[in-house]
């Protein structure tokens, strides 16, 4: 078989489709006919990254992949080393301390540390080259996400701490106990409830479900449940004790607003509430076939801030309507379950892993930034892949389908 033919030319047409929605619609967020100066200075610049990012993906193809598994510890430990150095040479951006400025341009490392954790997870799982086993397998893995997790949450930037924390859908997939997984769920449900109904009412909920669940086993099993449900019951309780300490003096002012405003417990439509609330509007004014490119109202009045990045979205919504949405989480679902059947087509743990932390990692982001723009979830700064304007994210994600496509090619020799 020829080698240019075994190249998945398909997935490289949708990303150079995907980005290449996502320019159409960069441009048209920040266009204005009187100056459009400013809507080519972002155009030049994203245009540079992808540049630069469609020369990784090729530079990439050089490589053979065992060289990814080979030095993915070290590629790890820079990224940390990125990290940390944020806090002496880093530059604040919307209250954030994640960016490094390099003459015009500016590099997020916690963009790239999503690939590195992708790799670092894989190579930690492909040494052992089976499922998820033994205690130290998953202590491990806990140890590879949870670092640049915590050292992201204390920039402070939430979402990319979220989004790293969602590799743990690839540790349950790999065997990683469903104890922790669902563990992980009810942390987040008692952490939303207690701020939504308050601490007390949640306390009651946990002591009434605990007699439940132990008054519903029988006789002979209730003695040793006794025990697990009282000591579930207390961890659960100090947790939901310890959620308003997080809430006042971990997160910021601006997350908690989002946060109650996301609960119903703040109305604020000219406030933090403004984004989703012209978000909405946008989207909906755009009805089935979108009020057409460089027509929209909504965009074009500047009334979503800030729209060429987190809620570009937006711009799709409005301008393209339900058919140009659908056309672009079409792509997606492509995207995604194409790289998880190639995923599951491989031949080592490696490079099975690191594709589903790629799937992973695309479907978190989509996820979280549609909910955001529709009012389902907070504002938390989590760009849609290859779409939103920046260049650190499209660089990240290039380099993510650069090592994805080798891996795809190489397994068939």
């Amino acid at each position: 078989m020829n080698k240019l033919a075994r190249f998945d030319w398909f997935t490289l047409l949708l990303y150079l489709v995907m980005v290449g929605v996502g320019l159409i619609n960069i441009y048209s967020s920040v266009y204005n006919a009187e100056d459009n100066s400013i809507a080519l200075s972002f155009m030049q610049k994203q245009l540079i990254s992808f540049g630069l990012g469609v020369v990784l993906i090729f530079f990439i193809q050089f490589f053979d992949t065992r060289f990814f598994e080979r030095y993915a510890s070290i590629i790890y430990l820079v990224s940390i080393g990125s990290l940390l150095g944020l806090w002496l040479f880093g530059t604040e951006v919307s209250g954030a301390q994640s960016w490094y400025n390099i003459g015009s341009f500016s590099l997020q490392p916690s963009e790239f540390s999503k690939v590195a954790v992708a790799l670092a997870l894989a190579k930690h799982l492909g040494d052992f080259n089976t499922q998820i086993e033994r205690t130290k397998d998953y202590i491990g893995a806990f140890v590879i996400m949870g670092i640049p997790a915590i050292l992201t949450l204390l920039q402070p930037d939430p979402g990319t701490a979220l989004v790293l924390l969602g590799f743990f859908l690839v540790l349950h997939i790999e065997g990683l106990p469903s104890f922790f997984f669902t563990m992980l769920i009810s942390l987040f449900v008692l952490f939303i409830s207690t701020l939504w109904i308050g601490m007390y009412w949640v306390m009651v909920a946990i002591v009434l479900l605990a007699i439940l669940y132990v008054a519903l086993q029988s006789k002979r099993k209730r003695k040793k449940i006794v025990f697990l449900a009282l000591l579930a019951t207390i961890l659960f309780s100090g947790f939901t004790y310890s959620v308003s300490y997080i809430f006042e003096h971990v997160f910021e002012q601006r997350h908690r607003d989002r946060f109650n405003i996301l609960l119903g417990k703040e109305v604020d439509t000219q406030g933090v509430g403004y984004n989703i609330n012209q978000s909405q509007i946008a989207i909906g004014s755009g009805r089935f076939s979108g009020k057409g490119f460089l027509e929209g109202t909504q965009t074009k009045g500047g009334f979503v801030p800030e729209q060429q990045t987190d809620y570009i979205f937006t711009t799709i919504g409005e301008e393209w309507g339900f058919i140009g949405s659908s056309f672009v989480l079409v792509l997606f679902l492509i995207l995604i379950l194409r790289i998880v059947r190639v995923a599951y087509k491989q031949k080592t743990t490696f490079a099975r892993v690191f594709c589903l932390g790629f799937a992973c990692i695309l479907f978190i982001h989509v996820a979280i930034n549609l909910g955001m723009v529709v009012g389902l979830v907070p504002t938390i700064g989590i760009p849609l892949p290859l779409m939103s304007y920046g260049g650190s994210s499209l660089l990240a994600f290039s380099i993510f389908l650069g090592i994805y496509l080798r891996i795809a090619y190489q397994r068939m020799d």
